[in-house]
């Protein structure tokens, strides 16, 4: 069996680009005992990844130059030599960025493809809709009533997470680049839904929707979304810091925001928080999203290219706002 993967060819400082990766055709061994063949039918792209691209060690290993990248994948047994998995049997792995592979049986996780399509594994059934989820519930504790700000609203994390917070009770605000995704967070139910790109003043547009302020933010964006987060939460308000995408290419040091000391006068609680430390509640996790999908609360959305080739053009997008919902490579 033949495999196409993707090569990280140098550590980015900046934006990425084309250039920074290579496309190499592999072969693929016969599996040996305890080990299978899978060939993968979709990947994920994710902002994490981008600090992985630095060389620098942060709470996962850097990714190693001429070697394949990984990643999450869903992909579908070919050939097995492990008691546990049989030829047809799908599978969730961390061997994305490659077409097929041969892995330890026992490093694989089996999905059930007849209740959800494969890539929602990836997606709102899988660490995206857990992130979002550990965010709400664990790290900032939402109660039903209260104003949650989501940012990145109508990203992978943001627009299931924008959705849990409905079905959990809130007011969401959300906020997007542009008026299409805007119309698309209106068409998932959230209440307000605020065009960064086409305000001035980012905190003046959430006060303009809840004058009160906010109870909670769910940070995913970071610069200026931080910013207007710190002058719009009310006392004892509680941020969840999921992510800060805004800040992931900057090629020299950036000045942090001056008002920090807001959160002294409001008592805020920040917490960020990388969600593989949260896998207790993964339970809860699956017991609520079962609920809530079936009461028809939750609408997921995928933005997909198609071809392993198209894998890096997927993961710059991520940082131009191409994508709406959760962004995939179909292989």
């Amino acid at each position: 069996m033949k495999s196409r993967e993707v090569h990280l060819n140098e550590y980015l400082k900046g934006a990425p680009s084309a250039s920074n990766y290579s496309v190499v055709e592999v072969d693929v061994p016969a599996p040996a005992d305890g080990e299978v063949t899978v060939r993968n039918s979709y990947i994920s792209v994710d902002p994490y990844m981008r600090g992985r691209m630095s060389g620098i060690k942060t709470y996962i290993d850097p990714f190693q130059i001429g070697a394949v990248m990984d990643g999450g994948a869903v992909g579908e047994v070919t050939a097995s030599n492990f008691d546990g998995l049989e030829v047809g049997d799908h599978v969730m792995s961390m061997h994305g960025w490659r077409e097929g592979y041969t892995k330890p049986g026992n490093s694989l996780m089996k999905i059930d493809t007849s209740i959800l399509p494969a890539q929602a594994y990836l997606g709102v059934a899988g660490l995206t809709g857990m992130t979002a989820y550990v965010g709400l519930k664990r790290i900032i504790n939402l109660q039903a009533g209260e104003t949650l700000w989501m940012s990145a609203g109508a990203g992978a994390v943001g627009s299931v997470g924008a959705q849990f917070a409905k079905a959990m009770g809130a007011t969401v605000i959300a906020t997007a680049g542009g008026a299409e995704k805007c119309e698309y967070l209106k068409s998932i139910g959230v209440d307000h839904a605020i065009d960064y790109k086409a305000t001035d003043n980012l905190a003046d547009a959430i006060r303009e929707v809840s004058p009160k302020g906010i109870d909670a933010y769910f940070e995913n964006v970071g610069g200026p979304h931080f910013t207007a987060a710190l002058e719009t939460l009310t006392g004892r308000g509680r941020m969840a810091v999921c992510g800060m995408i805004h800040r992931y290419n900057d090629a020299e040091p950036s000045m942090i925001a001056d008002n920090l000391t807001y959160i002294i006068g409001k008592s805020l609680k920040i917490e960020g928080f990388i969600v593989s430390d949260h896998m207790d509640i993964q339970g809860d996790f699956i017991k609520d999203l079962t609920e809530w999908m079936m009461a028809g609360k939750i609408n997921p959305a995928e933005t997909i290219l198609e071809g392993i080739e198209k894998a890096p053009e997927a993961f710059t997008g991520l940082f131009e706002g191409k994508n709406t919902g959760k962004m995939l490579v179909k292989i």
